[in-house]
């Protein structure tokens, strides 16, 4: 009995022109660009908390705000790049980067907010998140 297989129109293996058109639909980034940036996460979790380890760099810590509502933590940064490249009185390159980054995202367990601590050093947040005590179901008692 011959083997039945769905036929998946998307699959890139059985595309036949699938090297003529790679990255086709891609964004074009021409060299010396300045790449758009991202806040990079690592999310740990134990008994007691959430870590969370967010990559900014070069970010003042005023320009960082982190939000918590439940179990929703939002991390946002306005981001101000500037590079110069002069050579006399003339300028022969500028590239300016000015903007807002955001990230968010959902845990699995509501976040104490009152005794969460948010530190940032070398370019790199460290939240730690201590998770909210859930209340035990109570078993009512029929009378």
């Amino acid at each position: 009995m011959a083997n039945i297989t769905r036929y998946d129109p998307f699959d890139v293996a059985l595309d036949p022109f699938d090297d003529l058109f790679r990255g086709f639909l891609r964004p074009v980034r021409f060299e010396g660009q300045p790449q758009q940036m991202q806040i990079k996460m690592d999310v740990k979790e134990n008994d007691k908390a959430y870590t969370v380890h967010a990559e900014i760099p070069g970010v003042k810590k005023e320009d960082i705000h982190v939000t918590i509502e439940g179990n929703q933590v939002s991390i946002s940064a306005e981001v101000k790049k500037e590079k110069e490249e002069k050579e006399g009185d003339k300028v022969l390159r500028s590239e300016r980067y000015y903007g807002k980054v955001y990230r968010s995202f959902s845990l699995g367990q509501d976040v104490d907010e009152a005794t969460s601590v948010a530190k940032y050093n070398d370019g790199v947040l460290d939240l730690t998140l201590p998770k909210k005590a859930t209340s035990s179901a109570k078993k009512l008692a029929i009378q």
